[in-house]
This record gives C-alpha cells, sequence and structure tokens, in this order.
C-alpha cells in the first residue's frame, strides 16, 4: 500500500497535468528586449552596422492543445549605422509600433516548457531620425509602415518568458532608394505573465 499510493499520486498529477494541456487557456504579461538591426539592400549599396536598441510592451498567448496564437504590441527603437559606398556614414534611428502576431507549438508540462514561434510583424513608424543624407538614403522618404517576419525559440519558467528571435524584413523601408533597404533584426526578450485563465 506504501507503494501504490506514491504511484497514484503521481499518475494523477500527470494526467491533471495533460488535461491542463488539452484546455484553452489564456495569458497576458509584460515583455522587454534587447535588439541588434542592421539595413540588408539588393545589392551592394552601403554596408550597415548592427547597433542596440530596446522593446518594451505587451504580449497575450492563447493556447489549446500544445499550439498556441501570440499577439504582441510594443514600442521598438531600432538603430544602425550605414556607411555608403564613398565612404560616408550616418546613423538611422528609428521609433516604431510593432504588433506581431505569432503562431507556435509549446513541449513541455506544467510551469517548465520550451516554444517554437513563427509570424508576420507588422511596424508602423512613429518617428525616424538620420544624422546626414546620403546618396542612397533619404531622409525624407522613409515609408510609415512595414512588415517582416519572426521565426523565434523561447522558454517558460513558472512566470517567466524568456525569447530568442529573428526578424526578416519583407517591405522596402525606403520609397526613394533604388537598395530596396529592408531591416532585419535580432532580439533577445524577457517577458513576465501577469496572470492567466
Amino acid at each position: 500500500m506504501k507503494k501504490i499510493l506514491p504511484a497514484l499520486l503521481l499518475i494523477c498529477g500527470s494526467v491533471a497535468t495533460a488535461n491542463a494541456q488539452l484546455l484553452p487557456g489564456v495569458e497576458i504579461g509584460l515583455k522587454g528586449a534587447l535588439n541588434f538591426s542592421k539595413f540588408k539592400s539588393d545589392g551592394k549599396y552601403f554596408n550597415s552596422d548592427n547597433k542596440a536598441g530596446y522593446q518594451a510592451g505587451l504580449y497575450g498567448r492563447v493556447g489549446v492543445l500544445g499550439f498556441h496564437v501570440q499577439p504582441e504590441i510594443y514600442i521598438t527603437g531600432k538603430n544602425t549605422t550605414i556607411k555608403a559606398e564613398n565612404g560616408q556614414t550616418t546613423d538611422v534611428k528609428f521609433t516604431s509600433v510593432d504588433i506581431p502576431v505569432l503562431l507556435g507549438k509549446r513541449f513541455g508540462l506544467g510551469p517548465i516548457g520550451a516554444r517554437i514561434q513563427t509570424g508576420p510583424i507588422f511596424s508602423f513608424k512613429v518617428d525616424d531620425k538620420q544624422d546626414t543624407k546620403i546618396p542612397e538614403l533619404d531622409p525624407n522618404s522613409y515609408k510609415k509602415n512595414g512588415t517582416s517576419w519572426a521565426f523565434g525559440v523561447g522558454a517558460d519558467v513558472s512566470s517567466l518568458r524568456v525569447d530568442l528571435r529573428y526578424e526578416m524584413g519583407l517591405s522596402k523601408i525606403n520609397n526613394s532608394s533604388q537598395a530596396n533597404p529592408k531591416i532585419n533584426m535580432w532580439s533577445v526578450g524577457l517577458g513576465y505573465r501577469l496572470f492567466s485563465l
């Protein structure tokens, strides 16, 4: 009897945890991240160096059967240094409101798990700054919105959320440039679940 009781408790706990994965769940939390942005052009119009930026906002997650949809909204600062063919350099800074809509799969039971995620990100520019005008980039011709695609992995540890993502720019950010510049970005993020249902 002493051996059977612990085994029954373990089985019951496993079943309860598995059932929790089968039922729909909702959570909302805070999110912050450090990012590194880089401009990419169609040809050798310029080189771009990574510079650190930031993200701060909210995330939500609706999941069932181990799969989930994760919409987010946050303010993003994207910074990079660009060197033109003629050797001229300029610093470019963007501030935007970004709205990712990610689809993901979670692995693991209970409070500890790993995730893979992918999906589109819709960006709406709030502000931009460029130190100097270079032939390849006109600071007056930056678009007000853009789209990118995210690929990421993450981990859940109790209420903490850790994410590593790569964002690949899909739309050019400057209407007048023949280089068709796009922004690619890496980010390392930390989130905290405020509540869940």
